[in-house]
């Protein structure tokens, strides 16, 4: 066998070999790709999601500042039913600034007006209405501040809730209960003449223009 033919075999055994040695030391000093570590692409992945929800959703002092202005109440008043909300159902996406009226004797109807606000810079004027059921007479005239969770389209603001069952209850000189519909939760936060936990809505319809009846 010529030299000539000998090395012409051997240039490519040690081109393969020195292509496998230079990738070993590229693995072993950390340069290995993140698809090989799908644990780490998890933790990354994650942290990005925890982000953009956060970026997307409304902090504690946010809200006590909003319901303390809006309500008329003090910031530990407001500080004390936004531990709750937040410990219950966490950051919301949006609330509702708004007042309503209400009356009933035994059967009575709410109704209200005010404006949603998304986190992600989005607005959306809102009516509501809807009857009432309860151990109570009367009649009454107060701001309400809603929390809003779950609502990714604004427009989907736009239905029916009902009241959840065993929700209500007072908290800082404050009434709070729940409703919802669709995944997305409703949290109203009513404070003064407003208060009237004896009058039991079943549920309200939020619509884009105003509604005399109660249904």
């Amino acid at each position: 066998m010529s030299k000539h033919y000998s090395r012409t075999y051997r240039r490519p055994f040690f081109a393969l070999g020195l292509a496998l040695a230079c990738a070993s030391v590229l693995a072993l000093a950390g340069c290995a790709t993140p698809a090989n570590n799908p644990t780490q692409n998890n933790d990354i992945r994650n942290a990005q999601n925890k982000s953009q929800s956060t970026a997307k959703s409304y902090n504690e002092s946010e809200l006590v500042y909003a319901i303390s202005t809006h309500l008329g109440v003090t910031s530990e008043s407001a500080a004390t039913a936004i531990e709750r909300l937040f410990k219950e159902r966490g950051r919301p996406v949006g609330y509702i600034t708004g007042q309503e009226g209400s009356g009933a004797l035994i059967i009575g109807a709410r109704y209200g007006q005010g404006t949603l606000w998304m986190k992600n810079g989005g607005s959306k004027k809102v009516y509501w209405q809807g009857p009432s059921v309860g151990f109570d007479g009367g009649a009454d005239v107060s701001k309400v501040f809603t929390l809003v969770y779950g609502l990714d389209n604004a427009d989907y603001i736009y239905q029916r809730f009902p009241g959840v069952d065993g929700s209500a209850y007072l908290v800082a000189g404050m009434a709070i209960n729940y409703q919802r519909a669709n995944g997305i939760t409703l949290a109203p936060v009513r404070t003064g003449v407003g208060v009237r936990l004896g009058a039991n809505v079943n549920y309200i319809s939020m619509t884009r223009k105003r509604s005399l009846i109660p249904l």
